[in-house]
């Protein structure tokens, strides 16, 4: 005996009224952009990101309370993808017809938000200080040289390692697997963008490592960008297309 509840093969079909996930999902698909714009504009980010250490804190320095707002800012984004995963993930008829991949899909996202939040948040609490460190460096040299070589640690680990590496193979994942249940609810459209996105994530995911082998492949870079821009064409669709159902 079937006990699980009927739902539509073609959920294309019902009238469409925009969710809070949905709205959610666009409200976060226009919103981590700001903060990623202004640190372009601001701190020739994500460029800063290759820059040597002294470099990278004298341009930070300069950034000022502003520059550590915006940061914060694009932390808060990471942050708020958590619960949008979550709710982008689960709903009745996904829990009903493919668990597996509803569940992974919002724990994959849930986790990318996490990990991200916490490489990004090294700029608000670890770096001001580095950065004052730094500009101290005449007076005490070897204060400036510890800040120096601080600041390319957590930049590798936290920012590298963390934040990009495995932060955007977890967004791939999260982004995939909510593709595929989007392939299976007859949006073809969402599907293709989101598989060929989670695609340009992970190649562009490679960099970390090519970094730590010492060979820099700008084609790692550019899928990164590539992906990025399909995420927010992504979420711009899946939120205007989400259902709750």
């Amino acid at each position: 005996m079937n006990v699980l509840p009927a739902f539509p093969t073609d959920v294309s079909a019902r009238p469409h009224r925009l969710t809070g996930p949905g709205f959610a999902a666009i409200a976060i698909g226009i919103g981590f952009n700001i903060p990623y714009a202004l640190l372009t504009m601001n701190f020739d980010y994500p460029g800063v990101l290759r820059r040597p250490a002294s470099e990278a804190l004298a341009l930070f320095a300069a950034g000022g309370p502003a520059l550590i707002a915006t940061w914060y800012g694009f932390a808060v984004a990471a942050i708020a993808l958590i619960p949008i995963a979550i709710a982008l993930a689960i709903t009745p008829r996904r829990l009903a017809t493919r668990p597996a991949l509803a569940i992974g899909a919002a724990i994959a996202g849930a986790l990318s938000g996490l990990v991200q939040a916490i490489g990004l948040l090294r700029w608000v609490f670890a770096v001001p200080m580095l950065a004052q460190a730094r500009l101290a460096a005449d007076a005490d040299p070897l204060a400036g040289r510890a800040a120096t070589l601080v600041h390319e640690v957590l930049n590798l680990w936290g920012g590298v390692a963390i934040g990009e590496h495995l932060g955007q193979i977890l967004l791939a994942l999260f982004v995939g697997q909510l593709a595929l249940l989007q392939h299976d609810e007859a949006r073809p459209l969402q599907a293709g963008i989101g598989l060929t996105t989670a695609g340009a994530l992970l190649v562009g995911s490679l960099e970390g490592p090519a970094l730590a082998l010492g060979a820099a492949v700008p084609a790692f870079t550019s899928a990164t960008i590539a992906g990025f821009l399909g995420l927010t064409l992504w979420l711009l669709l899946t939120g205007w297309r989400h259902r709750d159902g």
